[in-house]
């Protein structure tokens, strides 16, 4: 099972009446870990500022409301844990290379001992009431931009002349992230990274032949 090890935000001591001060990148992974375990509408107030270690006028100060908090965690947590392996995927000049090593990189983010198990996008902002609209916009604009990275990657290795020129590219940029999407509920399901990384190992399978270049 995996358990979050990062500590929560450090407090400091203070005088009486002076506002708690905090670091707010832990505080932020803190209320993370709160919304990545339980979602986003479960997760109360109070039990986000326990773990961050603020009380609510802190965090409202800080954050502004609970969804402006959710949103700020959600791209910490892309920025934290996404955005190198996907310059990774995007540099790398081998397709197929390419999309072995994001997705055997993605079963160990997604297995981490240092994360709750799961993809927070895909696992935290499930059955969220459709009156928090720029969360389920912001959630949706998350998704689409892993698809479009796939995207860019295969038109780009039909340029260099690596996969056919009449692959359909929206469709195969779709199961990929669809199976990156899905590694993350069986994740969330008690895998071990040895089931998780044959189940990523298909996506390369997803791919189109490699085209060979025949000599005279």
């Amino acid at each position: 099972m995996c358990m979050p090890t990062k500590k929560s935000a450090r407090s400091v001591q203070q005088g009486k009446g002076r506002p708690r001060a905090f670091d707010r990148s832990e505080a932020l992974h803190s209320a993370l870990t709160v919304f990545w375990q339980q979602g986003y509408e479960p997760a109360s107030v109070a039990e986000l500022c326990k773990a961050m270690q603020i009380n609510p006028p802190s965090l409202y100060a800080s954050f502004g409301n609970k969804a402006s908090l959710f949103l700020e965690a959600l791209h910490h947590y892309e920025h934290t844990y996404w955005d190198e392996p996907a310059k990774r995927f995007l540099a790398e000049p081998d397709i197929y290379s390419a999309v072995e090593n994001f997705f055997n990189e993605a079963a160990k983010i997604l297995l981490s001992p240092e994360t709750p198990c799961g993809c927070m996008v895909v696992l935290a902002a499930v059955n969220i009431s459709e009156t928090e609209k720029e969360i389920i916009e912001s959630v949706r604009e998350l998704r689409l931009a892993t698809k479009k990275m796939f995207a860019d990657r295969l038109r780009q290795a039909i340029t260099e002349g690596q996969i056919p020129a009449d692959t359909d590219v929206p469709a195969l940029a779709g199961a990929l992230n669809t199976l990156l999407e899905g590694l993350s509920i069986q994740a969330r399901d008690g895998l071990f990274q040895s089931e998780l990384k044959a189940f990523a190992s298909y996506a390369v399978r997803m791919l189109p032949p490699r085209i060979t270049i025949k000599h005279e």
